[in-house]
């Protein structure tokens, strides 16, 4: 089953560091629009489709495709959104998170944790494999901020062409000298570095996971964003076998190390081989110039259309087809 686990963090109206949401008004609209759009095709929190600064679609297309094409379950789980989808859904009961700059993240990081690892034991008996995405505003900067406090080297991904590492090392120096953190200072206390420094998603999926037995099998279908939570669940003692399932654009992002922190976190790489250059539509041609990348499971759900028979080229087809109906109007 397909899981959609949508958070927010202040982190994300830090100006210049997230690319989900033209504006800040649109901000709080981006990952209940984007469950929406997955289950029913359209938003229907806001009857608009999220896009970039750039006017380049969400993601979640190419999660809808791949779910249309091959079909899929899909549930959303709300862990800390600012607000609900229309979509049907389950709730963590978690808050926002906070601007690590100014305080602890996440204060309820723990509890988060708790209630997603009985939502995870609840729900064991699902057939597999148990997919999980995530749609967090700014989540790659609260990724790189978890990873720094584990101690674990390297750079998260952005969703432009330009990754604002100035910007998101800035809020590394701010964050971790308020609260006294050195590179691998909580790397014995993973949900104490989710609490100061990261996000309401990594501590749900992380607890989630936590919660399955070892037999079940786990996608975690994101790319550094899922990254950060596969090293809380290793910092945690969780040796289970691990996917992160990303997309090539992510993979072959020379400013971001996803393959090797996959590496070196001892869990298995998948990047979807998405080809949109002959793409008509300017809006999925752009990223194949780097814009958007990843989000909303879009390479686990092409790892998942792929287990279930679909070719990525089927995946790709359909997401352009779902766009050229999204700009017409149909």
């Amino acid at each position: 089953m397909f899981f959609l686990f949508i958070g927010a963090s202040d982190i994300c109206k830090v100006p210049g560091l997230s690319a989900a949401g033209a504006n800040p008004q649109v901000v709080p609209f981006t990952a209940p629009a984007d469950a929406d759009l997955v289950c029913w095709g359209r938003p229907r929190v806001v009857d608009v489709v999220p896009v970039d600064p750039q006017g380049h679609p969400t993601p979640a297309l190419v999660t809808r495709a791949a779910r249309l094409e091959s079909g899929f379950p899909y549930l959303a789980v709300r862990s800390g959104s600012y607000l609900p989808p229309a979509c049907p859904f389950l709730d963590l009961g978690a808050l926002p998170g906070g601007d690590p700059q100014e305080g602890p993240a996440v204060p309820e990081a723990r509890g988060i944790f708790e209630a997603a690892r009985e939502l995870g034991g609840n729900l064991a008996s699902l057939p597999g494999p148990f997919v999980l995405g995530e749609s967090v505003p700014g989540g790659t900067t609260t990724a790189l901020l978890v990873l720094r406090a584990l101690g674990r080297p390297g750079m998260v991904s952005s969703a432009g062409p330009e990754n604002p590492v100035p910007a998101k090392e800035q809020v590394w120096e701010r964050a971790s000298s308020r609260g006294g953190i050195s590179f691998g200072g909580l790397g014995s206390d993973p949900l104490e570095a989710v609490r100061q420094l990261g996000d309401p998603m990594q501590a749900a999926v992380a607890g989630f996971v936590a919660g399955l037995p070892r037999t079940c099998e786990v996608v975690l279908a994101g790319g550094t964003q899922m990254v950060a939570v596969a090293a809380v669940l290793r910092h945690l003692g969780e040796d289970r076998p691990l996917v992160v399932a990303t997309t090539r654009y992510v993979d072959q992002d020379p400013s971001a190390h996803f393959r090797e922190m996959a590496r070196d976190l001892e869990v298995e790489a998948y990047a979807a081989p998405l080809d949109f250059s002959a793409c008509p539509f300017p809006g999925l041609a752009d990223y194949e110039r780097g814009f958007v990348k990843e989000g909303v499971g879009a390479g686990g759900s092409v790892w998942y259309a792929q287990r279930l028979g679909v070719s990525p080229q089927r995946v790709c087809a359909r997401t352009e087809e779902l766009y050229r109906l999204m700009t017409q109007g149909a």
